[in-house]
């Protein structure tokens, strides 16, 4: 009986040994929303502040090595609102036009400006050739907080 305690003891110990030893697996987690790798500009712009709204800072669209498109606001991004109630747009042309009713294919919807600074945003799909200016629209007033020419 002895023995037999003495065994488990040891079996025990070897199992605890060769567990704690072992190196455990790293997980490596990348965030898909931020470009992997070097981000190359294809265009940029400078934000034009409307209605007194305090927008400025440069707007780049860019892939990354992945050749992932995306929007990047620059360390310089300030706007007012800038808390969740401006969104930002690609349009046709410098100016904000809704068709509720039947949506609008000279916008397009790219997310929600929820800090100033700078800022990525993902596009899927990729953007065509049409779209040429960021727009920032604050809906609680319904007026542009500001636009940036990509070129």
């Amino acid at each position: 009986m002895k023995k037999n305690l003495q065994l488990i003891c040891i079996g025990l110990f070897a199992s605890f040994t060769i567990v704690s030893c072992t190196k455990e697996a790293e997980t490596l987690i990348i965030d898909s929303s931020l470009p992997q790798g070097a981000f190359v500009v294809e265009k940029s712009g400078t934000f034009i502040d409307q209605n007194a709204a305090g927008s400025m800072g440069t707007a780049q669209l860019g892939s990354d090595e992945d050749g992932k498109q995306f929007l990047k606001f620059g360390s310089d991004f300030s706007t007012g609102l800038a808390t969740g109630t401006v969104t930002v747009y690609f349009s046709t042309s410098m100016t904000f036009t809704a068709d509720p009713g039947a949506g609008n294919p000279d916008l397009r919807l790219m997310g929600i400006v929820q800090d100033t600074g700078e800022m990525y945003f993902l596009i899927d799909p990729v953007l065509g050739e049409a779209f040429t200016h960021v727009i920032l629209w604050c809906g609680t007033a319904n007026i542009p907080f500001g636009y940036a020419a990509l070129n």
